[in-house]
């Protein structure tokens, strides 16, 4: 005989009706069962709150006469529970109080509700059923609420009831209830349904417990919290028992025990999806490893501090003897030891009953200042990770930390395979997703807020979403735009914005704040979320530090942050430092080259960098490899630049030598100089009368610039050429070195003269290598280019 034990989810209408009894006539078929039900839907919360409202004085009658007249009630004679219901309500509101023992009689009916329209709905169909009170066989101790069958008794009146049980009729078993041995009513707590299946499963040795849920199985994490949980095909006991102990809602430890007794089987299911084969709990060996993940919510952190009782014997004992005085059941628990401190974790309801406890224990310790004080943190959760060694915890726990989730308690249990750790509830969700993505291999979600959609920011997420499948595929790493933005409006979709961005951004954007969007990824619980800077603008940058301080790490090809101020610099630098954040800007200079890495590997290796001389600018080098050896006006190459995309939009930047100055006040500060921009020689190529007109102006008016051109050029040696350069030199140990970007000529053999395209130079000289510099060479300008640069951060933080 198999065991079919249907939830309350599984009841709840009249298409879940229909789901039932077609698994149940599949079953029929196959050979003999039995069934247990729980009350349908919300019953027991409802029976629960019109007691309240009895209780107080309120009008109960209202909500009990929608109760009765819910559709389904009709489909069966519950006349006998309905009057029962009545009765005890009316008795509730006359006294104002109820206790226990009336709350298990009222909550009961729940059950033999259920039992009785389901066993009705099935000889409606022509499958013989009948309701079966299980208050007739399961027999169980006082103690109201959460009571625990007495195993003998109840074997015998169960096997001698189901013996005497028509072989061709199916019994529809009310879980949940049971009675004393004097007929009183008893529920058996939390789980209690499930808990009723399991021992009349075992009673009766069957051959299988199938319990049908709303989900496939047990999976990794709860799917509703982790997209990409997955199911767990098979577990043995002891695995289900420890995720039973660590709150998984699907299981309850009393459940798991019974069933080992006779080894028997249990299977969760789907009662929407049968077909599947679910999750099998066994007592077959399966693979060494974490399992699962599971929360429990809804729980605070009572704190203990008696700096006074250290080194004193039996105060534990005294703690926990006043909680279970109380019935009070203790979760996780940390003790100190430089101080006498006591921190655990109570069921939320239990919290002020445990704080209570306490006080009256410790009363004269409190007097006598042994007894600090006792406090309570709410809005708290546990994660627990079924078959984590602690040895290999080191990646979550810095995942996390990185996240900014740090936990408030941790907890590695005897045998060093399960880990708990005590979290803000707030926190949980997105704390499951990071701790999920670490353990499990499944590819790691990246959530990131792009600023600036321009030429670079445009072509960046571009590349991001045509690459994006191949990256999940290659490296294990999911990329999520979850937000694009411009100075003014931003389109946000936390399930990822796709290639119809542009439209998008159109038709949804909404104007917004920094602070919203940071508000969005908390309401989101995003985890391992980047900010990328794509815009030129100075007043962006000024959310930098908001953005770390909420858990982003920040990357930008735009300048302005690493060039402003060396004060704002620092505390930027402070700031990433003290949350644990990263900054990468490696576009900053090189555009896709790999300059910025290769200096800090130097700097950090001891190296002595003496002198870095080059052609900084993508657009300058353009600019003047084609004028120098062009017949050609210089305001015709300055337009093809401009077209092409490779200067700045005010292509006076690049000409004024500002942007060539900030590349190299980037390097510097790379060396911990503390040079100000201000402290740069930087020579201007553009004519004083258009340093003021505004850009439009400026761009009609580029034959102006012509005549000083064309009197550099004709001044030049032969074979020589025009390049922009940037020099960092002097002694570049001390706190400031000589900056200086300036228009020179340069032999057409060297380095320098021999520079095609946009191509940019960087000759760094250090002391090992003296007069042979090490030479990065590459191209320096262009959307493609720099959003490739900056594509190539994300994947390095994406990595870390």
């Amino acid at each position: 005989m198999k065991v079919l034990k249907f939830g309350g989810k599984s009841l709840a209408s009249g298409q879940a009706f229909d789901n039932v009894i077609n698994i149940i006539k599949t079953k029929v078929n196959e050979g003999p069962i039995a069934i247990v039900v729980s009350a349908i839907g919300d019953t027991t919360d409802t029976l629960e709150n019109i007691l309240d409202l009895a209780k107080t004085k309120q009008d109960y009658t209202t909500a009990f006469e929608a109760f009765k007249n819910r559709a389904y009630h009709n489909e069966a004679d519950i006349n006998t529970e309905l009057e029962v219901l009545s009765k005890l309500y009316e008795g509730v509101s006359l006294i104002e109080d109820y206790g226990v023992k009336i709350k298990d009689q009222v909550l009961a009916q729940g059950e033999l509700i259920s039992s009785k329209i389901l066993a009705a709905q099935l000889n409606g169909k022509g499958i013989k059923a009948i309701a079966v009170d299980s208050r007739q066989f399961f027999i169980t101790d006082t103690n109201f609420g959460s009571a625990q069958a007495i195993d003998e008794v109840s074997k015998q009146k169960t096997q001698a009831y189901f013996a005497a049980l028509d072989k061709g009729t199916i019994a529809v078993v009310t879980g949940f209830i049971g009675s004393t041995d004097k007929g009183e009513t008893t529920t058996l707590g939390r789980n209690g349904s499930n808990y009723s299946a399991a021992l009349l499963a075992n009673f009766i040795q069957a051959d299988e417990l199938q319990n049908y849920t709303h989900v496939d199985g047990i999976y990794t994490a709860n799917p509703d919290w982790v997209k990409n949980a997955q199911k767990i095909e098979e577990l043995h006991f002891d695995e289900a028992n420890e995720l039973a102990n660590f709150g998984a809602s699907i299981l309850h430890a009393k459940t798991i025990l019974p069933l080992v007794e006779n080894n028997i089987p249990l299977r969760i299911l789907n009662t929407l999806n049968p077909e599947n084969k679910g999750t099998l709990i066994s007592n077959k060996p399966t693979d060494k490893g974490i399992k699962s993940l599971s929360v429990q919510s809804n729980v605070a952190l009572v704190q203990f501090e008696g700096r006074g009782l250290l080194g004193i014997v039996g105060v534990d004992a005294r703690v926990f003897t006043a909680l279970a005085n109380e019935g009070i059941s203790v979760g996780v628990i940390s003790q100190g030891s430089s101080e006498r401190g006591l921190g655990f974790i109570v069921e939320d309801k239990d919290a002020d009953k445990a704080a209570e406890a306490l006080n009256r224990e410790f009363s004269n310790d409190f007097y006598t200042r042994d007894v600090n004080s006792i406090s309570i943190i709410r809005d708290l959760a546990v994660i627990s990770i079924i078959g984590q060694n602690l040895s290999t915890f080191d990646k979550p726990y810095a995942a996390l930390v990185k996240n900014k989730i740090v936990p408030i308690l941790f907890n590695n249990t005897v045998t060093g395979k399960n880990v708990s750790l005590v979290v803000r509830k707030e926190e949980a969700k997105k704390a499951l997703n990071v701790i999920h993505g670490q353990i499990f291999g499944i590819a790691k979600k990246i959530n990131i807020a792009v600023f600036g959609h321009g030429l670079v920011g445009g072509t960046l997420i571009d590349q991001i979403l045509q690459s994006a499948q191949s990256i999940e595929d290659k490296k294990n790493i999911a990329l999520n735009i979850f937000a694009i933005g411009n100075s003014k409006k931003v389109l946000l979709n936390d399930g990822g914005i796709n290639c119809n961005w542009r439209e998008e951004i159109k038709d949804k954007s909404v104007t917004y704040t920094i602070q919203e969007v940071i508000d969005y990824a908390n309401a989101n619980h995003l985890e391992n979320l980047i900010a990328i800077d794509n815009t030129a603008s100075g007043e962006f940058i000024k959310n930098y530090i908001p953005l770390v301080e909420n858990g982003f790490d920040l990357i930008s090809s735009n300048k302005i942050a690493n060039t402003i101020s060396y004060s704002f610099y620092n505390e930027l630098r402070q700031t990433l430092k003290a949350n644990h954040k990263e900054y990468l800007y490696e576009t900053n200079v090189g555009a896709g080259l790999p300059l910025i890495d290769t200096i800090k590997l130097l700097h950090l290796s001891g190296e002595n960098i003496t002198k870095i001389k080059g052609v900084f600018s993508g657009s300058l080098s353009y600019i003047f490899n084609n004028y120098s050896i062009q017949d050609r006006p210089f305001s015709e190459v300055l337009k093809e630049a401009i077209t092409k995309g490779f200067t700045e939009p005010d292509p006076r930047e690049d000409l004024s030598g500002n942007d060539v100055g900030r590349k190299l006040l980037i390097l510097a500060r790379e060396l911990d100089l503390q040079n100000e921009f201000e402290e740069i020689n930087i020579q201007n190529l553009i004519p004083t009368d258009l340093q003021v007109v505004d850009t439009p102006t400026f761009l009609n008016s580029l034959e102006k610039l012509n005549p000083y051109f064309d009197k550099i050029k004709q001044g030049l040696a032969p074979d020589t050429v025009l390049r922009y350069v940037g020099e960092l030199s002097g002694d570049l140990q001390e706190d400031k070195g000589v900056l200086e970007t300036k228009l020179i000529e340069v032999p057409t053999s060297s380095a320098l003269g021999q520079l095609k395209g946009s191509d940019s130079i960087f000759e760094i000289y250090t002391e090992s290598y003296g007069d042979n510099p090490i030479i990065i060479q590459g191209a320096g300008a262009g959307a493609s280019v720099t959003a490739r640069g900056v594509f190539g951060d994300v994947l390095r933080l994406a990595d870390k």
